[in-house]
Parts: C-alpha cells; structure tokens; sequence
C-alpha cells in the first residue's frame, strides 16, 4: 500500500463582505477537503456555533496561544484576534486533506514566510462592484453604518493586496466563484494549464478603487 499523500493547503482571503466564508464552507462540502477552524476573540454572530465556525475564546487566552507559540498564523482584524492552530492544520494535512484557510492577508503572509512543506494555493476574493459590497455588509447582521463604513474604508487598503496572490476571483454568483476556483485547485494539482487571466483582474480592481 502507498503511503497517503499530504494534503494541500488553500487560502481563501477577501475584504469584509466580499464572500470567503460563504466560498470555504462550500468547498469544505467537496470530498477530502476540510476548513481550517480559527480562534478569534470577537463575539459569536446569531447563526454562529462554538468550534464548528470559530473556536470564541477570550483575549488573555489568546495572548497565551501567542505566546506559546500554538498559531500558525494570527493577526488583527477590526480590533479582534484572529489565529489559526498550527497542530490542527498540520494533523489534517498528515491525513491528506485539504485545509481551506478564511483568513486575511495579514495571514496569509505569515503562512508564506512559514515555508512549509505543504504545497499552498492562493486566492484573494473580490465583490463585483463597490455597490454590491456595500449592500452584502448592510444586509448581513450588521445594521450599525458606522460599522459597514469602517470595513468600506478598510476595503480601499485591503484591495490593494492582491498583487500577492496566485489568483484573484470576483465573486458575482457564488457558484460560478466555486467552479473557478475549484478548476485552478484542480490545474495547480495535476500541473496543467489554465486560463487565468491577470490582466483583467487589473482592470476590474481599477474599477474597485475608484
């Protein structure tokens, strides 16, 4: 019998409210495939459950995380923590499966810099238009405006990150998203070809920043 092949690990990042959480739980459902479940020191959301969506934990045991050095990456996000358990991941990666990270770009750095020997994949999602972003924040459960104008303001800078990911989808219709993202996965697996293109992702994000 061969051995079992690691896993790989895919980073799904995104400003708020364009969509990659919604994207992770539906590749997760794909055979094999399996969400990297954060810690965070936010308050659970209405439709959100302990240790299935995020591990909610207060800030000093999130400090001693830190500090024992148990976060394969971590960062702050609208003035909560966030971080990924580095035991975790790697036990299901020993497993062969494949880890979806929902994490920023702050994380998605410290991950590159890591240099594991797992093969990573990274996409950065982005909305259809400014409008449409701004709808998705207002309708989700967040009726404070001040609170979708901060994360408006936040997606002027973090856009701009882009440029450091392996590919970039715009999420208009969450299937299609899906579909697009599981064909590059499935080329950078099998070391194909694929259609990406780079140079219309830069016009679509001069449309974002304007």
């Amino acid at each position: 019998m061969s051995p079992k092949e690691d896993g790989i690990m895919i980073v799904l990042s995104s400003p708020s409210g364009a969509g990659k959480t919604t994207l992770s739980k539906k590749i997760s459902k794909k055979k094999n495939y399996s969400i990297s479940v954060s810690h965070t020191t936010r308050k659970p959301r209405a439709n959100e459950q302990d240790a299935k969506d995020y591990f909610f934990i207060d800030q000093n045991h999130f400090k001693y995380l830190v500090e024992k050095n148990k976060f394969l990456e971590h960062a702050k996000v609208f003035k909560h923590y966030y971080g990924t358990s580095k035991s975790q991941v790697i036990k299901k990666l020993e497993e062969g499966k494949n880890v979806i990270f929902d994490i920023d770009w702050q994380g998605t750095e410290q991950i590159k810099k890591k240099k594991l020997k797992y093969k990573l994949i990274t996409f950065f999602i982005l909305p259809p238009s400014k409008q449409v972003l701004f709808d998705r924040l207002s309708n989700r459960d967040m009726k404070d405006k001040l609170i979708v104008e901060e994360r408006m303001k936040q997606f002027k800078k973090d856009v701009l990150h882009w440029k450091n990911y392996d590919y970039v989808v715009v999420n208009d219709n969450l299937e299609d998203c899906y579909k697009e993202v599981i064909n590059y996965v499935e080329s950078e697996i099998k070391n194909k070809k694929n259609e990406y293109n780079v140079e219309i992702i830069q016009k679509h994000v001069k449309q974002l920043i304007i």
